[in-house]
């Protein structure tokens, strides 16, 4: 193993020479990297330090905060901003009187916000599994977990890191970024003094930030020298390309010329895996579109999301059963976004993208492994 040496600075010491482990970029783009979403989403309630280290324990090589800010703009890491899914806060009679009603890019929302807590007062609530329907299990770990810091992501990172003896990166992508700023709570300074603080100011891919929001980016980029990851929606265009009048749809950014625009400033681009393989009505996948080899002649990497093992989830002709929250065969989604050539997973599942990563290139034995539609071009696919 290559090891690196790199200043650490810490919030209050100085700076200090200490050996890291290889950087958790793959430049090799035969070596797909598997994210961990929110953690091991499937597994543990999101964005808890049990999800991130069991993601890292399964494989991943990166795990995702989301970044929101707090009252006194802290960073903390949540799926939303609104919280009353995430955490306890509906059952705190002390902060029954904070439920509002808001607007986040252009839409209503009511709930519990963080930006109207303190870290003190998050600290004091205890994280919950968000989709209890589909997920029960998880629920099992209701209440175990605090709030945490995008600080502590990052301690946790370096710990894990040490102990895996290579780095885990770390991938925030700031929340609503426009609105944050309008409110007076940006997202991009703090993570930049953050990123800096902790020595990881490097092109390395221990940080990867990603955004929806291209300006968000371009923020970052005049300070920071991580690579930067331009998320994709499906439809409709970035709110910050709306707020100003800007008419580029997430559709043109992912033809040719939008993919060009995107390389002056990133590295890699994450559309959802719909965008990679497209559906037809009724939810049948139809043929894969050119995204994928159209982000390489841009010189971009292509990390496609959300990878889950539930029925729901899952092309039709790879589901098994009636019931939606039983798993398919999840492993035959991996294999044929493999075979597109696709550089990263995110995945709320890891265990099964490292095992769908690691048996690409085994000899298949027959009787074990059945083709599959979506392998023969006629799978049929749906997602929620």
């Amino acid at each position: 193993m290559v090891l690196a040496v790199v200043a650490t600075v810490s919030g209050t010491g100085t700076a200090a020479a200490e050996p890291q482990p290889e950087a958790a970029d793959k430049g090799d783009r035969g070596q797909v990297v598997v994210i961990g979403h929110r953690g091991a989403a499937a597994h543990r309630p999101e964005h808890t330090a049990g999800g991130y280290e069991l993601a890292v324990a399964m494989g991943a090589d990166w795990i995702e905060p989301d970044l929101v800010p707090t009252k006194d703009h802290v960073l903390v890491v949540r799926h939303e901003n609104e919280i009353s899914g995430t955490t306890d806060v509906s059952l705190r009679p002390d902060f029954a009187a904070r439920k509002t009603t808001k607007v986040i890019d252009g839409r209503n929302v009511t709930g519990w916000f963080t930006e109207d807590f303190t870290l003190a007062e998050l600290k004091t609530l205890r994280a919950v599994e968000r989709l209890p329907a589909i997920r029960q299990r998880n629920t099992v770990y209701n209440g175990y977990y605090q709030v945490m810091t995008f600080q502590e992501v990052l301690d946790l990172a370096k710990r894990l890191s040490r102990q895996r003896g290579q780095a885990v990166g770390v991938f925030p992508e700031t929340k609503h970024p426009t609105y944050f700023r309008s409110i007076g709570l940006p997202l991009e300074e703090p993570l930049i003094e953050t990123v800096k603080r902790n020595g990881l100011n490097r092109p390395d891919g221990q940080v990867v930030v990603q955004s929806f929001e291209p300006s968000s980016l371009k923020r970052v980029a005049q300070e920071l020298r991580v690579p930067l990851w331009q998320a994709l929606g499906t439809t409709g265009q970035p709110y910050d390309l709306k707020a100003v009048g800007d008419p580029t749809t997430y559709a043109d950014m992912m033809k040719p010329e939008g993919l060009a625009k995107i390389a002056e400033y990133a590295k890699w681009i994450g559309p959802d895996k719909s965008s990679a393989i497209p559906l037809n009505p009724g939810g049948s996948a139809g043929a894969p579109t050119t995204l994928v080899a159209d982000a390489h002649k841009a010189g971009l990497k292509i990390g496609v999301y959300t990878f889950r093992s539930e029925n729901q989830y899952l092309p039709l002709g790879l589901r098994r059963g009636a019931v939606p929250t039983d798993h398919g065969d999840a492993l035959a989604e991996y294999r044929a976004h493999l075979d597109l050539g696709v550089d990263a997973f995110v995945t709320d599942y890891p265990d099964a993208a490292v095992l769908a990563r690691s048996e690409r290139d085994r000899p298949r034995r027959p009787g074990l492994v059945q083709p599959s539609p979506m392998e023969n071009g006629v799978a049929e696919e749906g997602r929620d």
